[in-house]
């Protein structure tokens, strides 16, 4: 194990763990099967103050069409157990689905905040999509933007925020009281991690961030944000802790050199299809989960980019 005091970030984000109280968060979980994505709520049960993570708004590609059902489970929860939302936390610009944040906003209240480096996201997708000048690259379409290492609070809870990119430039990891949520870095042991292929990825970046999650201490829950199933396990999981992902993560267990994971990723990036919302969730994502503005006609509409990616 590398020496953490040498990252402060990552050495506060250890204490704050090892000092939280078991249980100290409580955390509930929905699953979206049509994206395989996991949002959460998370609470202090002292203060009922409360976040919620990696929202999911409905979208059919065949149709264009919008809906709320995934959103609307959150928003029965929240009011069931009676949680004021303080955030809405994202932990990247999804490639997979389409932000609910917004009109979780409207309904719960709360803040939406990301990485600060979604600037870099918003830069080279800008381009990608050719978004107009009232598109803007510097992070303001979010209500906040974290630096690596800093912190806040939800109620009572300590929270620490951990800069992980590779999967892309503006991953986050969030240490919430006793847990952590690690976004789409990490995935089952069985899994192993996320690809780096997509712009701004980068497979070296990625095994260094996956190390530093594995420098945390190893009770500490880790939740993940995907699940897909493997061939010898047919129940979708989302939750694990440090041990487990050092001794059996496929990809970046311990003894696993970066040399390695960079050649067994990029080998096995190099197979995979594209994901099937990735073009519209991105240029959705970017602006924090709102649509590009309306045209004269009062229609939003998504761009295709054709052989672009």
């Amino acid at each position: 194990m590398s020496d953490p005091g040498a990252d402060p970030a990552l050495a506060a984000a250890r204490e704050q763990l090892l000092g939280a109280a078991k249980g100290a968060a409580a955390v509930r979980a929905f699953f979206d099967p049509v994206t395989s994505t996991i949002s959460y709520v998370v609470h202090d049960p002292a203060t009922m103050r409360g976040a919620v993570i990696d929202s999911v708004l409905d979208y059919d590609a065949a149709s264009g069409r919008t809906s709320t059902a995934s959103a609307e489970a959150i928003v029965a929860h929240v009011r069931e157990v009676g949680i004021a939302i303080d955030w809405l936390l994202e932990t990247h610009a999804h490639a997979d689905h389409l932000s609910a944040a917004p009109w979780l906003a409207k309904i719960l209240g709360g803040t939406i905040a990301i990485g600060e480096h979604i600037r870099d996201v918003q830069a080279v997708f800008g381009d990608i999509f050719n978004a107009g000048p009232e598109f803007r690259r510097d992070g303001s379409d979010f209500g906040r933007l974290w630096a690596d290492g800093e912190r806040f609070a939800i109620g009572s809870l300590p929270v620490a925020v951990l800069h992980v990119p590779g999967h892309t430039p503006a991953c986050v990891a969030y240490a919430i009281g006793d847990v952590v949520f690690v976004g789409d870095t990490m995935f089952m042991p069985d899994y192993g991690s996320a690809r780096a292929d997509f712009p701004g990825g980068d497979a070296a970046q990625l095994f260094r961030s996956l190390r530093r999650i594995l420098e945390l201490p190893g009770d500490t829950p880790l939740f993940l944000c995907h699940d897909y199933l493997t061939a010898d396990r047919q129940a979708h999981c989302w939750q694990t802790t440090v041990s487990d992902q050092r001794a059996e993560n496929v990809h970046a267990r311990d003894g696993v050199t970066e040399a390695e994971f960079v050649a067994r990723r990029r080998a096995r990036d190099a197979g995979l299809s594209m994901p099937a919302l990735l073009l519209p969730a991105v240029q959705v994502n970017m602006r924090a989960g709102r649509l590009p503005p309306a045209e004269g006609n009062g229609v939003a509409y998504l761009k295709i980019p054709v052989d672009r990616l």
